[in-house]
């Protein structure tokens, strides 16, 4: 019998993390003559009751249910990196506890990992729920980053997958980046993968963690992660910005030697020289980014921080 590990991301859920809890152990039961499973509540400090209400799912789900819990908020990305390490199965499966991630899905995702993927993702079909400002703000990043990197990752992806053991070792033991946009490393890694298509449910309670800041830094963090090709457009930029600077002072030469004044237009100047200085800042903030990922992997700080883990056994 195959171990599955379910790795579930948790932070500020206690509206909603009973109910769904219960909507995943009745999913689990029904192939539980198939698989044992292991469920790894990965929680980021919480300002609300989450740490002792998933301390009190896993007390009634002796030897299944573990707590892990962070020093501080390390965010979505490092707790699924933490569950991967603390993970035992042969499998895990990656979902948020929110409900959009229906475990429902969980059995065809198992029959994709028997078939021999080592990476089974998913993709995202929304509800009618969801905004049309969410939709178009969501492809409009996925069409971005498949144009700035090799990454051709389609509309809809989520962070919600199966992994293979193997896979699960990988990032274990050689994949420790400090801004990991799992998203993308995923598919970079290789392996035999697919895509499983879902529809995505509705949040009974609470709200989505991905506030616009976040939602930006990610995208930010992603293309970063993935592409050199911001530099190279900076430097492109910079040497066309540079070549019709060189013309317009050779025609200024020019026109001072053979007309004997300097050409009018001292306004236009002035605002050429402060494009060109907005210019160099908007370079210069791009290499800064760059730097400062190098910087941040130079450090070598640990990925997360785990304060405590907490699990009842089962007593025979």
């Amino acid at each position: 019998m195959k171990k599955i590990s379910i790795i579930l991301p948790v932070y500020n859920e206690a509206e909603v993390i009973e109910e769904f809890s219960d909507v995943l152990f009745s999913e689990l039961k029904k192939i539980s003559d198939r698989y044992s499973f292991e469920v790894l509540y990965c929680v980021d400090k919480s300002s609300d009751d989450t740490k002792s209400i998933v301390k009190a799912i896993c007390k009634g789900k002796p030897g299944i249910a573990t707590y892990i819990g962070f020093s501080k908020r390390f965010g979505h990305q490092m707790a699924l990196v933490a569950g991967m390490d603390h993970s035992t199965g042969d499998a895990a499966i990656m979902m948020d506890c929110d409900l959009e991630h229906p475990p429902s899905l969980i059995p065809i995702l198992l029959e994709k990992f028997e078939e021999g993927f080592d990476v089974v993702h998913t993709g995202r079909e929304y509800n009618e729920k969801t905004s049309t400002i969410k939709k178009g703000t969501s492809s409009l990043f996925y069409k971005l980053l498949s144009s700035l990197s090799s990454l051709k990752l389609e509309e809809g992806s989520a962070d919600f997958r199966l992994v293979s053991r193997k896979v699960i070792d990988v990032f274990k033991f050689s994949i420790r980046e400090q801004h990991q946009f799992l998203r993308g490393l995923f598919q970079w890694v290789g392996f035999e993968q697919c895509t499983v298509i879902f529809s995505s449910g509705i949040r009974s309670g609470g709200k989505s963690k991905y506030t616009v800041r976040r939602l930006f830094s990610f995208a930010v963090n992603g293309i970063i992660s993935f592409s050199k090709l911001p530099l190279t457009i900076s430097a492109i930029i910079g040497f066309i910005v540079a070549i019709f600077g060189g013309i317009y002072g050779i025609y200024t030469i020019v026109v001072f030697f053979t007309d004997g004044s300097v050409p009018s237009g001292w306004p236009s100047t002035a605002s050429l020289i402060a494009f060109l200085g907005g210019l160099q800042l908007f370079v210069l903030g791009i290499l800064g980014r760059y730097i400062g990922e190098i910087f941040d992997e130079v450090k070598k700080r640990p990925l997360y921080i785990v304060e405590e883990v907490y699990s009842e056994e089962i007593i025979h």
